[in-house]
């Protein structure tokens, strides 16, 4: 993964430069799939800037614990107001119900599973325009695109529909 807080820069960038009041579900917190160990994970340092930002994070992992996830991202290491990170995280044991209303999806770890979610039905669920951050590479970008994600992905740009921002000017 590229560096985690220039990923999470880039993500905010993406999404207008602001993520303050917008939803992100995240898919993966463990350092690496198949387990359920977050020591180092770059999720924790990507979830936290993205929280310092405002953001709202629906948090999805197959295998770490929720209140693992919660002591990762209160703890003094990584936030001084606790309080507030546990009012901005939700934690879900379901990735469809992760995207309810979401405006991204933030791909941090490479478990298998992702790569066969159904992303035209979490597309329909979610805020438009709907963005994929692909943090791992994992994902069939060209085919999100064709459904009508805008992904973004580590390392290289895709082609997108044009964007506007509320002012009209295209990006």
């Amino acid at each position: 993964m590229l560096l985690p807080h220039r990923f999470a820069k880039r993500i905010v960038e993406c999404l207008f430069n602001t993520v303050s009041g917008k939803t992100l579900a995240v898919f993966g917190f463990a350092f690496k799939k198949n387990t359920g160990d977050t020591r180092e994970s770059p999720a924790i340092y990507v979830c936290s800037h993205l929280l310092e930002e405002g953001a709202q994070l629906n948090i999805y992992d197959p295998k770490v614990e929720c209140k693992q996830i919660e002591l990762d991202l209160t703890s003094a290491a990584v936030t001084d107001n606790p309080d507030r990170v546990r009012k901005l995280i939700d934690i879900y044991t379901d990735p469809y119900d992760a995207v309810k209303d979401a405006h991204a999806i933030v791909v941090l770890t490479e478990w298998d599973e992702f790569t066969g979610y159904d992303y035209k039905k979490m597309l329909s669920v979610m805020k438009k325009p709907a963005f994929v951050f692909d943090g791992r590479k994992i994902l069939d970008h060209q085919a999100l695109i064709k459904i009508g994600f805008h992904t973004e992905t580590i390392g290289k740009r895709f082609s997108r529909n044009t964007l506007l921002r509320s002012s009209g000017a295209d990006i």
